[in-house]
């Protein structure tokens, strides 16, 4: 591949107040300019992730981030928007700039601000990212969506509820090492599995604890082309990336298994030359617990309708076979949707730079990303490794 991660930056995700799209943005691309030691005025170009939907009355906002610095006057801005993929999507727009040798190095700010929204309006915004003609209807915004891909897949492959409150109480449990994370608490595998006043059904079999969190926050990245990066202080390269759509309405596709997520890692991991134990880690999109479950039969680590077999047995823990959601994911790090993609990649190479913290794994060297937009149809799948 031809680019790498050079720097970035990382706000706290949660309810921001007193934050709009433009100081987070901003903030972001500042810091991670500062990070990667890269002046303002050698940035040949700017991705923004932003989705907005109607939650932020600023929509057009490309040029926002000039006003981290007068120095990014006329760089070309672009906004970039493919549902919960949006941050994903925003960087392999400059991994192509890259590629195509029109930009060295090129700044990607991914951002949201959700949480000045009514939750019901938030739903309904949210459920623009499905096939209204024939999902508009489903109650429950995209809760709904995923309940409803939840009964499909419990029908056919039984009742998974134990795996699902596993999968929460692993990722919440995580993010308390995450000091960016929205909520840094361990509910527990008990509270996670109980229907209760304070875990309640949100859309059958889904309970509260397994739907990830409206948030708002901001990420960034600096990428580099690889003759620029040997000379930084640090640099993540790209060893695969693979885009993947699928079909858009849920009728056209089996949604008792996500097959755009699983030709993405395919495409990846056959572009890096790697297999899939090979990584250290994975950060995935569970933006609700089955979503995660799906993903691990979608990236090989099981066979499908086995998924639980993997949180079950203890290989997606941190101490496990290949640690999945170290940062504790969107269930606990938060979901402010721009900004998620690039999230997950400052997570990854945080861990194969060893700067991870207390969420460290030992010895990381090879990363996968896996980020999702709408019900398994824009599927990015990222296979980093540290260069330097």
């Amino acid at each position: 591949m031809t680019a790498c991660i050079v720097g970035w930056a990382h706000s706290k995700f949660g309810k921001l107040e007193g934050q709009d799209v433009e100081s987070l943005a901003v903030e972001a691309a500042r810091a991670a300019l500062k990070d990667a030691k890269v002046d303002a005025k050698d940035v040949d170009a700017i991705y923004v992730g932003f989705y907005n939907g109607g939650m932020s009355a600023q929509d057009f906002i490309s040029s926002i981030i000039l006003q981290a610095s007068e120095e990014l006057r006329y760089r070309p801005a672009t906004r970039v928007e493919n549902a919960c993929a949006t941050g994903s999507a925003a960087i392999h727009q400059a991994l192509n700039a890259i590629a195509a040798k029109k930009a060295r190095i090129v700044l990607v700010v991914g951002v949201e601000k959700m949480t000045d929204t009514p939750g019901d309006k938030v739903g309904g915004i949210l459920l623009q990212a499905s096939y209204l003609k024939e999902e508009g209807a489903v109650a429950g915004g995209f809760a709904g969506i995923f309940g409803r891909i939840a009964q499909g897949y419990f029908q056919k492959y039984g009742d998974q509820s134990d795996a699902l409150a596993h999968i929460a109480a692993k990722n919440h449990k995580n993010g308390i090492a995450n000091p960016y994370a929205q909520l840094r608490k361990d509910l527990g595998y008990e509270f996670c599995r109980t229907l209760s006043d304070k875990n309640p059904m949100v859309a059958p079999p889904l309970k509260r604890t397994d739907c990830s969190l409206v948030s708002d926050g901001a990420a960034a990245i600096v990428l580099a082309d690889v003759d620029v990066a040997l000379g930084m202080d640090k640099a993540v390269v790209f060893r695969g990336a693979a885009q993947v759509n699928d079909f858009l309405p849920m009728s056209r596709r089996d949604m008792t298994q996500l097959q755009g997520c699983a030709e993405s890692w395919r495409q990846a991991l056959a572009q890096s030359k790697l297999s899939l134990d090979d990584l250290s880690l994975v950060e995935t999109h569970d933006c609700f617990t089955i979503a995660e479950l799906m993903q691990y039969e979608a990236m090989g680590l099981t066979a499908a309708g086995e998924g639980a077999r993997a949180i079950l047995d203890g290989w997606t823990q941190k101490d496990g076979r290949l640690p999945v959601n170290p940062s504790g994911g969107l269930k606990s790090k938060g979901h402010p949707i721009g900004a998620t993609g690039v999230s997950m990649h400052v997570m990854a190479a945080m861990q194969l730079t060893g700067t991870a913290g207390d969420m460290q794994i030992q010895n990381a060297s090879l990363a996968g990303i896996f980020n999702m937009g709408g019900a398994g149809v824009a599927n990015y799948t990222s296979i980093l490794e540290q260069l330097r």
